[in-house]
Formats: structure tokens, sequence, C-alpha cells
């Protein structure tokens, strides 16, 4: 193998740019020339190639987003988009391609590879860490960090004026982020898609805390989160069932998507980074790589797209237990 492509899919992650830098400094210690494809598969459509060097890496690892961007792409969802992507590839002579993505980028990875047994190898990076076969995703640490240092500044506000806070963080199909960070920030209560709390229960909870003497609270929202139709009938339903809280909503957004990445991340990127191209190296394909029991290792994309990541039931009891 001579030459490896590299791109980033879908949402961005903090750490993206760290696993580019990777992925073009281990081609480079190689031997292998490297190319960076603009706008993700998009640009593999249109082919939006720069050839990229160990020199056109430097000053990214401590950088947020992605060098490369980031796009969704109708095109490739159809097989003519992915014929004109497989023909840019073979002309501009690329043997194999490393998509830095979540579950979406990887099913067309896999679909991509199942058409035309085109090398592909995959990196995951999407802050909601909500993919089988690593224990941590590209991006989620740091978005842990920043959700966290948002909790306590709220947390400032809340003891100061008495009052509960509802703060939305991201998870729309798992709540990694909001248990961690919940736990993290002192959060009276947890709410994420795993556990089904119900509205009386939440009340009877919050009820149950001021008794306890707590003059103000802050409870963590996954947005995936099913007991409302959203954060905001949430804030609704206390409103009218509790006296004396001034309830309050924040929604923390794209905030959590941004910034530098944590020395985790930055760390974690560049093991992937050179665990993805070297498993090319070595005739692998169809893999994502991950971080299981603190070894980088490789998962089929398949079981990677279908498997599910797991709540850890320990942090539910911890979270229990430290909100008394």
């Amino acid at each position: 193998m001579k030459k490896i492509a590299v791109l980033t899919s879908g949402g961005d992650s903090p750490g993206m740019n760290a696993a580019i830098r990777s992925v073009v400094r281990t081609c480079a210690y190689h031997g292998i020339e490297c190319l960076g494809v603009y706008q993700g598969y998009e640009g593999l459509i249109e082919g939006d190639f720069k050839p990229m060097d160990a020199r056109s890496v430097k000053g990214i690892i401590n950088k947020g987003g992605t060098i490369l961007k980031s796009a969704r792409s109708k095109g490739f969802r159809t097989e003519e988009g992915r014929k004109k992507a497989h023909k840019q590839l073979i002309d501009a002579g690329v043997e194999g391609l490393v998509v830095i993505g979540g579950d979406g980028s990887f099913t067309g990875a896999l679909i991509f590879n199942q058409e035309f047994n085109f090398p592909v190898m995959g990196i995951p990076g999407t802050i909601d860490n909500d993919i089988y076969g690593t224990s941590h995703t590209l991006g989620f640490d740091t978005a842990l960090n920043t959700v966290v240092d948002a909790i306590d500044k709220i947390r400032d506000t809340a003891s100061s004026h008495n009052r509960l806070f509802f703060v939305e963080v991201m998870g729309r199909d798992v709540g990694h982020i909001a248990l961690n960070a919940g736990i993290a920030g002192g959060a009276e209560e947890i709410l994420i898609p795993e556990e089904d709390l119900g509205l009386d229960r939440l009340v009877e909870s919050l009820n149950r805390s001021r008794k306890s003497g707590k003059t103000s609270s802050i409870v963590i929202v996954a947005e995936g989160d099913k007991i409302g139709k959203n954060i905001f009938e949430l804030k609704d339903y206390v409103d009218e069932n509790m006296e004396g809280y001034d309830v309050r909503v924040s929604v923390l957004g794209h905030m959590q998507r941004g910034g530098a990445p944590s020395c985790f991340d930055r760390v974690l990127a560049s093991r992937m980074g050179v665990k993805a191209v070297e498993s090319l190296l070595e005739g692998e394909t169809n893999y994502m790589v991950g971080l299981l029991d603190n070894s980088i290792g490789v998962t089929p994309l398949e079981k990677a797209i279908k498997g599910k990541s797991k709540i850890n039931l320990e942090l539910l009891r911890v979270s229990d237990i430290m909100s008394t």
C-alpha cells in the first residue's frame, strides 16, 4: 500500500484534528503518501483531495473541530455517488481509506467496502460515546470537561437565588455525558434515556432534597430522555407541582462539541491514528479501532455499528448515593 486517504464525517468532535495529524504522520513515518479529503464523503465524490505531509498538520493537535471539514452527503447514499467516489480514489492512486466519524459514517464506509472491496478503517469520533467496541470515543472526555465547567458556573447562580436548574446535555440515544457529568457536577438528579425516572418520582426526589436542607438543585437531562416531550415540559410540570423553587432551563447545545481537546483525547487520537494506518498496512479492512481495557484494538465495523454501548450501572448507583 503506497497511498492512504483520510476524511472526517458527521458531527465534529474535539480530537478529530489530532487523529488527522496522527494518520498523516504515521503515513509519513512508513514512507506512504497521504491525501486529505475535504467535506467528508461529499469531497470523496467530488475528488476534493489535498496531499498532506508531516508539516501540513503542524499546530493542529490542540484545535477543536476538523481542518478537513465535515458535511452530510446525500450523494454518497446512492449507488451512483459511491461509484463516482470509488473512481476518484482509484484515479488518485489511493489504496486505503481512514474514516473518522460516528456510526453513520461507519455505515457508509461498510457499504463502500462491500460494494468495491476497498480497504477501509474507522476511527470513532463523536462526543456521545455511543459506539460499540471502545470505552471512549474521540471528544467524549473533552465534552465532559466542558459540561462540568458549565454546571459549576450554573451552580453558582442556582445557590445564590435558590433556583432549580434543568440543564440539557447531548445524548440522543445514550446517557454517558449526562451520567458522568452529573456525578462530577454534584447534580441532584440525572435523567437519561436508559432509565425512566418518571415525573412523579422526579418531583418526589426534589421534595426530598428540599426537606434534607437543600435550597437549590441541579437536574442534568440527556436530550434523549423520555420523561417529557422536552426539557421545557419538565420545567412546566415542576412549576405546577412544586412550590418555592424558581425553575430555570439551560440548554448547553453545540458548545459541548467545541473547544481544545483534553490531554486524554489528544493521546487517544494519536494512538488510534497509528493503529488505523498500521492495520491497513497489515492487510486488515472493515474494522474500527477502539480503546479496550486501556489497549488499542479493533472491532469489525458491522459489530461497531449494530452493537450498543452500555451505561455503567455502578455509576447509576453512585449517582443515587451522592444525591442523598
